[in-house]
């Protein structure tokens, strides 16, 4: 059995058996400022459910990439340095001159843990934060694929989206992961630069339709100021599309199970 507790903005414990992973940790209070670098920033609307002093021990930490609200000041200032994250290559320099046991994926690569008879497989998967020279500007990206494993039996799959558009590397994420059993989807319709960044309400459904998974978890949709597209408008196209029985919203501070369903 797993399970979600979602913190804010893409920032989740998710459970899976023994083991405990945090992703993209950003714990601004609401009214401050996420840097995204040159030059822009953006200010945060909502209040975090938790802040590092209050999180449990942690056996990983899983970064989509380095942007200031999936990793901001006060998670380079106050998290443990005793567990690994698992990130892009490109933050793996800037992590690593931070303390931090920053362990950088190239697409496909993986990562594994043990704890006893259990099994944790971290796969690095392809992203698309932008196109055109816009994706030149912001971080590389990469979603996170989760296998647990039970003597050596999958027990539970996870795939986190990352800050990824639609496109045709999802279908090859489908094809190398047909059977991915919660999807972590990162939303909002996030807008920079007259550009949208992030998947909306249309591009959420195309994703549903894509990977295909037996439940759906929706994230990073009303945080900031940049982000446009309400989760409102994904859980109606996701009833008009067919798929509300698959879809699991989650409230700040909320711990969900993962092996049960919920519809919208």
């Amino acid at each position: 059995m797993g399970t979600l507790t979602f913190i804010g903005t893409a920032t989740t414990l998710i459970r899976l058996g023994k083991f405990t992973l945090l992703t993209d940790p950003n714990f601004l209070h609401r009214g401050q400022r996420a840097y995204l670098g040159r030059g822009l920033w953006t200010r945060r609307l909502t209040e975090p459910s938790a802040q590092p002093s209050g999180l449990p021990s942690l056996d990983a930490i899983l970064l989509s990439h380095l942007h200031g609200d999936h990793f901001d000041r006060v998670a380079r200032r106050n998290l443990a340095r005793s567990q690994p994250v698992y990130t892009t290559p490109e933050a793996q320099g800037p992590l690593s001159r931070w303390g931090f046991d920053a362990r950088g994926l190239d697409t496909w690569e993986q990562g594994t843990m043990q704890r006893g008879n259990e099994t944790l497989v971290i796969t690095s998967t392809p992203g698309v934060h932008a196109r055109g020279l816009l994706g030149k500007l912001l971080p590389p990206v990469m979603g996170i694929h989760l296998e647990h494993r039970v003597d050596d039996r999958p027990a539970h799959r996870v795939y986190i989206s990352g800050d990824t558009l639609t496109g045709d590397h999802l279908d090859a994420i489908r094809e190398r992961h047909p059977d991915i059993d919660t999807a972590v989807v990162h939303l909002g319709g996030t807008r920079v630069l007259f550009s949208t960044v992030t998947m909306d309400a249309e591009q959420g459904t195309d994703f549903m339709r894509r990977i295909q998974p037996r439940s759906a978890v929706p994230v990073h949709y009303d945080d900031y100021r940049v982000f446009r597209s309400p989760l409102g408008d994904f859980l109606q196209r996701a009833r008009e599309e067919g798929f509300a029985d698959r879809v699991r919203p989650v409230t700040r501070g909320e711990t969900i199970p993962l092996d049960s369903m919920r519809s919208v």
